[in-house]
């Protein structure tokens, strides 16, 4: 049995996708993922279960598109994948709350650093296994234009929530 966390894309944004944490956990119930229970109203869900994460993607997406009436796409993390990210994260000498990783289903493409587009100066940027780590500068996230093509399919988290995930993920185990 393997310990997951799901980041969910796109639910619960300012008046948009609204998904209740009471709804996705009942989803997981429904699925039989065990010992199943959300982390923050942004679409974090731990559990454990036996069944490759190429499959629990898919059961998960379905079941979220049948349930929200449109495409939720779904990154499964391990929660031995969780902790090392913590750990490869390139930006630790900024606030957990400034840097981002931005979760994917695959790898960043090698010239990730080449697309991306509005930098600022004092924003960073670097590929990680299958994340993509950002820290933001002095404007912070909310006034940045930053814009990385590659991470729009994927889901975002700040290291603080990261950090979190990964213990939480830990105890499941």
């Amino acid at each position: 049995m393997t310990a997951y966390v799901a980041l969910l894309r796109g639910v619960n944004l300012v008046g948009k996708s609204t998904l209740k944490m009471a709804e996705l956990k009942a989803i997981a119930d429904e699925l039989k993922l065990q010992k199943a229970r959300t982390y923050i109203a942004s679409g974090n869900l731990l559990f454990v279960s036996g069944e490759p994460e190429e499959k629990l993607r898919e059961m998960l997406e379905e079941r979220m598109q049948a349930h929200m009436g449109k495409q939720v796409r779904v990154m499964l993390r391990t929660a031995k994948e969780m902790a090392g990210i913590v750990k490869a994260n390139p930006f630790s000498d900024a606030a957990g709350n400034q840097v981002q990783a931005f979760f994917m289903n695959e790898k960043p493409p090698k010239d990730l650093l080449d697309t991306v587009r509005n930098k600022a100066h004092d924003e960073r940027v670097a590929a990680g296994r299958r994340e993509v780590f950002v820290a933001y500068g002095e404007k912070g996230i909310g006034r940045s234009r930053l814009r990385i093509p590659a991470a729009e399919a994927g889901t975002a988290r700040n290291m603080n929530t990261v950090a979190k995930l990964a213990e939480l993920a830990r105890e499941l185990e």
